[in-house]
């Protein structure tokens, strides 16, 4: 972990373990798949993420204990495969402190012709070890979102969020929705005549990639919208969009959180009103 990893309540934000996620990830694809010299698009660095479910469920704070993420595989098809992960410090009495699980689906890619391929046998050989049940189903997909009435937020891409291939990487997109995300409650706080935006947590986020985002002068779009609204938390979906053309969507959980006590709460009846009519819009 590092510094610049920490949120402004100390904590490892969100965004950032998707990062890590990648480094696990990446680092056993290259451990099973070595490439040989001047080959692309193997299994290691030529793939693409297609969707990614995470479950945050303890906030982590920077330490000088090495964090550890385990990662295998819950499904192997023609074209895809999904793997799942955990990520977690090992206690002195040998017991786990989960702070994150999550499932990411993949598929290979050649990044000459931009289009996916299928797994080789080989591929689908060296997978099968790792290969374990999946403990909970897949989430739902994510819905088409009505734009009426969502916040805005012109996306900027900037050259270091782009990939070796020339495509923004798949862990900026979480950057992007966390940004959209922001506004959207700075504009709710105003409304509802709060001080400032409420303090909030991330308990859930899926992504679904659909399109490549690429380097240019242009900006892009991201739409957010509130579209439920719990006891304690609310859901914001949002997408990156270029023109009419969907990129990228996401489902985020928030549950509202008071940063004195380190407990969730229920919103102010002004902020509850105003999430709720923003629901409605």
């Amino acid at each position: 972990m590092r510094w610049a990893d920490l949120d402004v309540l100390g904590h490892v934000n969100n965004v950032v373990y998707v990062d890590y996620l990648q480094e696990a990830r990446v680092d056993l694809m290259r451990a099973l798949f070595p490439a040989p010299a001047g080959v692309e698009d193997d299994l290691a660095d030529g793939v693409v993420v297609v969707r990614h479910e995470v479950t945050y469920l303890a906030e982590l704070h920077l330490g000088v204990a090495p964090l550890s993420i385990e990662c295998w595989v819950t499904e192997v098809r023609a074209a895809s495969f999904t793997m799942a992960y955990e990520v977690f410090h090992e206690l002195p009495d040998g017991e786990r402190r989960v702070y994150l699980r999550a499932t990411t689906l993949l598929t290979p890619y050649v990044f000459a012709t931009e289009r996916p391929r299928r797994l080789t046998s080989a591929e689908r050989d060296a997978l099968a070890p790792y290969v374990e049940p999946p403990v909970s189903p897949k989430a739902a997909p994510i819905p088409a979102l009505d734009w009426a009435g969502a916040g805005h937020y012109p996306l900027q891409v900037r050259f270091s969020d782009v990939d070796v291939y020339r495509h923004v990487n798949n862990v900026k997109y979480f950057e992007y929705f966390q940004e959209s995300r922001v506004r959207l409650l700075d504009e709710l706080a105003r409304a509802s005549g709060e001080d400032q935006r409420p303090s909030v947590v991330v308990v859930q986020t899926d992504v679904d990639y659909r399109r490549p985002i690429l380097l240019r002068a242009e900006p892009y779009d991201v739409w957010s919208k509130i579209t439920r609204v719990g006891d304690r938390s609310f859901t914001v979906e949002s997408e990156i969009a270029d023109g009419e053309t969907v990129l990228a969507r996401a489902r985020v959980t928030l549950v509202l959180f008071d940063t004195a006590t380190g407990r969730s709460i229920e919103p102010s009846h002004r902020l509850r009103r105003a999430l709720e009519d923003a629901s409605a819009g």
